[in-house]
This record gives C-alpha cells, sequence and structure tokens, in this order.
C-alpha cells in the first residue's frame, strides 16, 4: 500500500526553532550511533537521518514503555512536535536537491506480515507526513520471498548501489515486522578536483603501518578551521545547500581521541569556527558500502522493549499489545567521493570568501584516518556520518 506526501508548500511553515532543537537532538543519537559502532574496526558510514525517519514512523505507533525507550535512545520530542518537524525536514531536503547539482532518495518502508489490520488513524499520520511505504508480505509461507522484494524495491530506489540490503536467512516464518531504510545521493562538488592531479600517495593507517591511495588535490577557498589537535574542512556541493565536512587529526594515530571526543557540543564549536580560508587539500578517492543489522547495537543502547515479542508495545499500529514486535532493523549507506563529488547519502552546499590580507594556504592533508559527514546546511541536519580508516575499498 503506497501513500502520497503533503505538498511541499503546507508543511515548509513548520520549520521553526523547534526544528533546529529536533535536528540537534538528531545530532545527539547520530553521535550515540556512532561511539556504538566505532568498536569496530575498519571504516564506516551510516545515514542517522534515514535511520531517525524510519523509527519516526515506527514510534507513531508506540505505546507504554517501547514508546518511553523509543524516544530516549533516538533524542525524540513529544509526538506532537515530531511528526510535522520530520515533514518540514524531507521538504527542506527536496528543496535542497531543486537547488541543483544533487540528486538525493530516500526509501523507507515499513513490512508488516500480510492481512495485518492496521488503524486508520496510524496510516493517515504516515501518508501525512512520511508519504510512507507500508507493503504487507507473507513471512509466514515464503520469507525468502519476501526478502527478493523487499531487496529489489531497495535496489530501485538506491540506483542499484544496493543490491541485498537483507542478507540470506535474515528473514524467517516468525518475522512479523521489517523495518528497511536505505538512502542515495549523489553531487558534484562546488570546486571539483582535476583528475589529471590525483596521485599515488600514502597513506597512514597507523603510524607503522602504510598503504597506498590515489590522492585528490586542489587549492582553493574553503570554510576552514584548526586546532592544535584538529583541522576542520568543509567542502561544498553545488546548489549551495550541502556539504562534507571532515575532521582530521593533527597527528597521524590521533582518531582515537577525535573519536572520544566527538560531542555535540564539540561538533557544534568546530562548525561555528569554520572561515574562509585557502587550502591546499589532499583528500582520498574512496568507496565505503557498510551494511548494518541494527538490533544488537539499539538494544544495548538501551531500545530493548520493541524487540522483545512478549513486551514490545505497538498497539498504536494495531489496537493490540504484545503482538507486533521489531524482529530487524536493517541499515545499508554506501558512499563514493572522487573528483566530481560524492555518490552516497549526501548533499550540497558552497562556501566562499576572502580576506584583504589572505593568510598562506593552509595544508590539508588527509593522508591518515580521518571522520567526515554530510550535512544540509539551512537546518544543519547531519544525513550521513562515517569514518576513512583503509584504502582497501578504494576504487
Amino acid at each position: 500500500m503506497a501513500f502520497g506526501r503533503l505538498r511541499e508548500e503546507d508543511v515548509r511553515e513548520h520549520i521553526d526553532p523547534s526544528s533546529v532543537a529536533v535536528v540537534q537532538e538528531n545530532t545527539a543519537f547520530a553521535l550515540d550511533l556512532y561511539k556504538a559502532l566505532r568498536a569496530e574496526e575498519g571504516n564506516l558510514f551510516f545515514s542517522p537521518y534515514s535511520i531517525s525517519v524510519a523509527f519516526a514512523m515506527t514510534y507513531a505507533g508506540a505505546r507504554g514503555e517501547t514508546g518511553r525507550q523509543m524516544a530516549q535512545v533516538l533524542h525524540f520530542p513529544s509526538e506532537q512536535q515530531l511528526h510535522p518537524i520530520f515533514s518540514a525536514l524531507e521538504a527542506e531536503l527536496k528543496t535542497a536537491q531543486q537547488s541543483g547539482g544533487t540528486l538525493l532518495r530516500s526509501a523507507n518502508s515499513l513490512y508488516p506480515q500480510t492481512k495485518y489490520p492496521f488503524l486508520e488513524v496510524f496510516l493517515t499520520l504516515l501518508e501525512m507526513h512520511y508519504g510512507a511505504q507500508v507493503t504487507a508480505l507473507d513471512y509466514k509461507n515464503n520469507p525468502e520471498a519476501a526478502r527478493d522484494t523487499i531487496n529489489s524495491w531497495v535496489a530501485a530506489k538506491t540506483e542499484e548501489k544496493i543490491k541485498d540490503l537483507i542478507p540470506a536467512g535474515g528473514l524467517t516464518p516468525l518475522t512479523r515486522l521489517v523495518l528497511v531504510n536505505a538512502i542515495y545521493f549523489k553531487g558534484n562538488w562546488t570546486s571539483q578536483f582535476d583528475q589529471s592531479r590525483t596521485i599515488a600517495a600514502p597513506f597512514w593507517i597507523r603510524s607503522d603501518h602504510v598503504l597506498p591511495v590515489p590522492m585528490m588535490q586542489q587549492t582553493e577557498t574553503f570554510g576552514y578551521n584548526e586546532t592544535k589537535d584538529l583541522q576542520v574542512l568543509e567542502l561544498p556541493y553545488r546548489g549551495d545547500r550541502l556539504s562534507m565536512m571532515i575532521l582530521l587529526p593533527q597527528q597521524k594515530n590521533g582518531l582515537t581521541e577525535l573519536e572520544n571526543n566527538l560531542t555535540l557540543e564539540n561538533l557544534a564549536h568546530w562548525t561555528r569556527e569554520l572561515q574562509p580560508r585557502e587550502v591546499q587539500i589532499s583528500l582520498p578517492r574512496f568507496k565505503i558500502n557498510c551494511p548494518f543489522k541494527l538490533n544488537d547495537t539499539l538494544i544495548a543502547m538501551g531500545m530493548k522493549d520493541a524487540f522483545d515479542e512478549n513486551k514490545a508495545n505497538f498497539s498504536g499500529m494495531d489496537g493490540q499489545e504484545n503482538w507486533l514486535y521489531i524482529e530487524a532493523v536493517f541499515h545499508q549507506a554506501f558512499v563514493d567521493v572522487n573528483e566530481e563529488g560524492s555518490e552516497a547519502v549526501a548533499a550540497t552546499a558552497v562556501v566562499t570568501g576572502s580576506r584583504s590580507l589572505p593568510p598562506p594556504p593552509a595544508v590539508f592533508q588527509a593522508n591518515h584516518p580521518f571522520i567526515f559527514l554530510i550535512r544540509e546546511q539551512h537546518t544543519g541536519n547531519v544525513l550521513f556520518l562515517g569514518r576513512f580508516v583503509t584504502p582497501e575499498a578504494v576504487a
């Protein structure tokens, strides 16, 4: 069953100071989730915004302790605020795409067991605020066919970049509800890198371990900030709305310390301190493709009851307690950073300016592990967050 969306002009009126608070809380959730996932080795990339939107739809049906736990982990405000604000943020992303230079497609869907009676008020809310797709599937008799249906839908929404979101055996005859989210972005840099200047260069995975990477290079004016421990660079995408921010430790082995200091307050401070400056950039060309099953991570963060068939309360969906529960949360994000721009979950923005007496160009040499994020400039909404640690997957 598919639903339409509110017209953009109907939701833009909801952009107000409360939206800023929700964006800040979304960022807090992004950083919480990053810290929960950082123990895994290697590259990391996910879309906290996509996950938040998908769970906001699910939260519309949560009640009691299940809803309280979800709100705490996801940093959600009251339900009366949440859904209109997410509608407004979705409209902002649509406006960002229309500003030119970007392609942004999100895929959020709920898949319940077939012939399950949902409450009309629940479906109406999803229709009004999210344009959500609710598609019934027959897990009981054919879970693999259901898996194929979900994976085909996600592949179509992501230009075939994400083909097998749910792995074989990921669904069972006992599956009642699957939450799926995927997002696709492609944006061109405002100032593109000259491919002829890309060279093979060393990348220090650790201070004693070096691998070669294709290193892109350019010198241009960007938003820039530095401290004794950190360099911060913001690369805008065409359209003046979306950008990639890169957090580069000053020390080659400084990623752990940076991750320890990655708080909402520090990120806000680093962003505020960005100033236009000429920067001599060396940045790896890289791809990251990260699939996740987030059940255990979210349970560890405090969202326990939603995954417990004996405790979950999604009676706001169907009027019945302890029947529907979340068995699986699959998320996958893909990013391709190259000379032209990025393909992934992302956005676009530009920073220009100069000073009457400009300092010499700053040298930003990303030849060791760093954190990066993609955000929407108008609201500050963090769409993607990740780290580049190893060039093993570099194209």
